[in-house]
């Protein structure tokens, strides 16, 4: 499953990559599940980040390490992948992407998802899009809305 979503923001792509770090990771998480940050190294290959994810009756462990990183003049990016996953998960890839678009960036949450099972991936997918549909407010808030 895949899932991308555009949010314009009013600052320059590369300061907001530079902006890209725990604190702005902990902004960006919604409020359920409640997550715990066990592990930030950063946004740089070979960079970790691991989280617990708290459903109340049961937790479950989240990790990711950043498989590649880089900057142009058009963009700035870095991909995490799932290494230890929670059950409903099978595969993680999550492109971060903050593009130039000359008088403003748009930030790009372009994430490749899969379930165990393919009906599991279908109920996950609105689920996670709302996740990821959280970040939108929070994104223009800390880097400005473009109009």
């Amino acid at each position: 499953m895949r899932i991308v979503l555009k949010t314009n923001v009013n600052e320059d792509y590369r300061s907001v990559m530079q902006q890209f770090d725990k604190t702005l990771f902990e902004k960006l998480s919604p409020p359920f599940p409640p997550v715990k940050l066990l592990r930030f190294d950063g946004s740089k290959r070979g960079d970790m980040v691991s989280m617990q994810l708290n459903f109340f009756l049961f937790k479950q462990r989240w990790s990711s390490l950043i498989v590649k990183d880089g900057t142009n003049e058009e963009e700035a990016y870095f991909i995490d992948e799932g290494t230890e996953l929670p059950f409903f998960l099978s595969y993680w890839r999550h492109r971060h992407r903050v593009l130039n678009a000359g008088d403003h960036a748009i930030i790009v949450d372009d994430i490749h998802f899969k379930a165990p099972f393919r009906w599991l991936g279908y109920l996950l997918y609105p689920v996670m899009w709302a996740q990821f549909a959280y970040r939108k407010p929070v994104y223009r808030k800390i880097f400005g809305k473009h109009e």
